[in-house]
């Protein structure tokens, strides 16, 4: 794991962090990266991490994104100075993804990242874990396989990304280590919080939404319309196959998460539409 915990402690102390977000699990990020390199699927991609010795014999915690959620709860204490808890972190995983995502994200430019973030919003703290669709030009879009990576914001340092080994039998022994160590130099434990920021429940986001459809004329412009209704503009879309085959792929512009999914489930009822469709949060920053 990298050095995030002592950073926040020591040197960024004083800085007033207005996000920290990354990538805090090495076993999740080594499945999806071989399931974007080779097409494996997921089955296939978890099998090879646990041979490997990424991945424990039940892989539950790591792969249904609950371990990074306790992570991000202890990092968005240390960085905004208010109790977090485990409960209060919302969790998705990687066991729904499917390797046709990762090849629909490469025809938008687009790569896949379990990603946690703690961040200030309205006020508000939002602490959240969940797969992510990130552009090529973002910090942690190049982080890949067993390895974590967490980039902090702050308008006193702009932000800097630090990474390093996250998984693997060796990786993690240095990582408890190191935590040990850091236990017993002082202050050997962390200091009581000073504030408490409310948790904000409902955020804004990009999303990407796949859709398995019927062929046929108007079906791009009703989606379009459902969208538009709840305040959604489409920024890029792609369509593959014909007939029963049929997929349509886009990227929305971010909006409230609570409007999103309302529209996905207006979708999902239309006689066309042939499957439950899959969404996935977008990052839409790109640092130059």
């Amino acid at each position: 794991m990298v050095p995030v915990i002592r950073v926040l402690q020591e040197s960024l102390a004083a800085a007033e962090v207005e996000r920290v977000h990354g990538i805090v699990n090495g076993t999740t990020n080594y499945i999806l990266t071989e399931m974007a390199r080779t097409g494996a699927s997921y089955a296939d991609a978890l099998a090879d991490a646990q041979r490997l010795g990424y991945a424990e014999a039940d892989p539950t915690d790591d792969v249904s994104g609950k371990d990074a959620a306790a992570k991000m709860a202890i990092l968005a204490r240390l960085a905004f100075d208010t109790p977090v808890s485990l409960a209060e972190v919302p969790y998705e995983g990687i066991e729904h993804l499917t390797s046709d995502d990762l090849e629909y994200a490469r025809d938008l430019g687009l790569g896949l990242k379990l990603i946690g973030s703690a961040e200030r919003v309205d006020g508000r703290l939002s602490v959240r874990v969940h797969p992510a669709f990130l552009y090529a030009g973002h910090p942690l879009a190049s982080v890949h396989g067993p390895y974590n990576a967490v980039t902090v914001e702050s308008r006193a340092i702009t932000e800097i990304t630090m990474s390093g080994p996250g998984a693997g039998g060796s990786q993690t022994a240095s990582a408890v280590l190191g935590d040990v160590v850091s236990a017993m130099i002082p202050p050997a434990s962390t200091p009581e919080t000073t504030q408490r920021l409310e948790i904000a429940d409902d955020v804004e986001s990009a999303f990407y939404l796949h859709l398995e459809v019927a062929d046929r004329p108007g079906v791009l412009a009703q989606v379009a319309q459902i969208l538009g209704m709840q305040g959604a503009s489409i920024k890029s879309v792609v369509q593959k196959g014909l007939g029963e085959k049929a997929r349509l792929t886009m990227v929305v512009h971010p909006l409230l998460e609570s409007r999103f999914y309302a529209a996905r489930d207006l979708i999902a009822r239309l006689d066309f539409v042939r499957a439950a469709p899959r969404a996935i949060r977008v990052i839409e920053e790109e640092f130059t």
